[in-house]
């Protein structure tokens, strides 16, 4: 595939060059593609935000997100094949954080970023 032409000058193909040594894999990709997927749904990004401030049971989560049980549990299962969740149990109540700072980083970032769009 060919761009658009430009003059080609021995920085651009040095920088070229850069990128395409760089390149994510295939596989890479389609996995990054499937995180940010994750992310991209209004009900999993209120739970990851939820999550982001302390960790939380379902019926917990239930309430601050004013939704049923079942849709949080739903979710839950997305965000945990995802990586983006972790539970613990705790005799019989399982509680829900995110997986990692990675995750809280993601968040933040997110956050950071829409609010300096003002």
């Amino acid at each position: 595939m060919t761009g658009m032409a430009c003059s080609v000058t021995s920085e651009h193909n040095h920088n070229v060059k850069m990128v395409q040594e760089r390149m994510l894999s295939e596989r890479e990709f389609l996995f990054l593609a499937e995180l940010f997927k994750a992310f991209g749904d209004y009900t999993r990004a209120r739970i990851l935000f939820a999550l982001s401030i302390h960790e939380l049971c379902v019926c917990a989560l239930a309430e601050v997100l004013d939704m049923s049980q079942s849709a949080i549990s739903h979710q839950l299962r997305l965000l945990r094949a995802a990586k983006l969740v972790r539970y613990r149990k705790e005799g019989k109540n399982v509680f829900y954080a995110l997986d990692d700072d990675h995750v809280r980083n993601l968040i933040g970032q997110g956050i950071d970023h829409i609010r300096e769009q003002g």
